[in-house]
């Protein structure tokens, strides 16, 4: 059964658990990795105390990564006793359908276990552990396609807070960090897991971000932030194309870069900033200018949205809203406190470290919130980002995934 056909199979259970058609958020930061959902339809002013709890799942152990929603299942990584661990959930009621132990879990300062997200492929998904180990699973059953280690593979280092970068499928790659000698970025066949390229102008070890893919103008493009810089690499081959190290700092490089037309904006706290650079193709790759670099959006590792034409993120504890192509300042608010967001139907979601969830409105006018509620702590800062699929708000915290009906029906 090919990955199509199975993708159809999916399709009518979800839509038999109601979920609708075009509501999946398959990897991280959603189907274009942006943070930004298509849908709409959804409340615009949440009632006190919070929009109703669908169904809460527990178990899932540690880790701060998000969730993928595909067809009836929702998929996140966690721990089972000494291990990394892929769940999957169905989508209907999160009741348990299987788990994939990926390889043992480690333990850090700022909590154990997993960082990063599975992204859902057609019939199969890829999920990377803190420890790298990555593997291609069944997303029937969660049977193992293929599985290697990226740092033994590719001698790379494991950063000090642990790996956290969510897999890029790209056509037929998935495309991961390593950080190691002559392998800074590897693309893998996606059936086999064999090496295809690795990118041997570019030993930079890596950061905590995850790579995104853009066509700019016939060229396709990977960028992500390394321990050092914001990187373009081309797709075809590995080459690095450009190199840019003003927003990165030598601590933590965090958010996923955010593109906004030909142009990314990329971004990391510790006292650096960020900068919006000009994507030009040029005799068979790509170049970047930067348009302006700010200091008024010190993204720590929150994410940062693109939505008609401006720029909403955390900077450092601040909400803020920029306009994109100038980096003109248009609003800075406490909200929720430092967290992360999402976008959908006009709406930002955050989510506040300490528990906070609030409903904020996308616009330059001003900070307007719609609504907040706490959600329990489970020991640690709420860093798994919000995610919004098929009328549905998912939270994740440590072992446990609540989700709440944000539906206006």
């Amino acid at each position: 059964m090919n990955r199509f056909v199975r993708g159809a199979i999916l399709l009518a259970a979800a839509v038999a658990s109601g979920a609708a058609a075009g509501t999946d958020w398959p990897q991280w930061r959603g189907p274009n990795r942006d943070g930004v959902s298509a849908e709409t339809g959804l409340l615009k002013q949440w009632p006190p105390g919070g929009p109703p709890v669908v169904w809460t799942a527990t178990g899932l152990g540690n880790g701060y990564g998000s969730v993928a929603v595909q067809g009836d299942r929702v998929f996140v990584q966690g721990t089972a006793g000494a291990s990394s661990a892929v769940f999957c959930l169905k989508r209907q009621d999160g009741g348990k359908v299987w788990s994939r132990a990926l390889g043992r879990s480690l333990d850090q300062d700022k909590g154990g276990g997993p960082r990063g997200t599975p992204t859902v492929d057609g019939d199969v998904l890829f999920a990377l552990s803190e420890a790298g180990d990555l593997a291609c699973l069944r997303v029937s059953d969660g049977g193992v396609v293929w599985a290697r280690n990226i740092l033994a593979d590719f001698d790379g280092r494991n950063p000090t807070w642990l790996i956290s970068e969510s897999p890029l499928v790209d056509g037929a790659h998935v495309v991961v960090t390593p950080g190691g000698r002559g392998a800074g970025l590897v693309a893998l066949d996606r059936k086999t897991g064999k090496t295809v390229w690795t990118t041997k102008d570019l030993s930079e070890t890596a950061g905590y971000s995850s790579v995104i893919a853009a066509d700019i103008q016939g060229v396709r493009t990977l960028i992500t932030l390394t321990s050092a810089s914001a990187v373009g690499v081309r797709a075809s081959d590995g080459k690095l194309m450009w190199r840019y190290d003003k927003a990165a700092n030598d601590t933590a490089n965090i958010t996923t870069p955010v593109l906004a037309g030909s142009r990314v904006f990329v971004t990391s706290a510790y006292n650096t900033g960020g900068a919006l650079l000009q994507l030009r193709a040029e005799n068979g790759g790509v170049r970047a200018d930067e348009v302006y670099f700010t200091r008024d959006l010190m993204n720590h590792h929150g994410g940062v949205v693109f939505v008609n034409g401006y720029l909403y993120g955390y900077s450092n504890a601040i909400l803020t809203c920029l306009e994109a192509a100038t980096g003109k300042v248009q609003w800075r608010d406490r909200s929720v406190g430092k967290g992360s967001l999402t976008y959908a139907d006009g709406r930002l979601y955050v989510l506040g470290e300490s528990d906070t969830v609030g409903l904020v409105d996308a616009s330059p006018a001003g900070y307007v919130e719609r609504g907040r509620f706490q959600i329990a702590d489970q020991g640690w800062p709420s860093w798994a980002h919000p995610v919004v699929a098929g009328g549905r708000l998912y939270l994740r915290n440590q072992g446990v995934i609540a989700v709440h009906d944000v539906s206006a029906r």
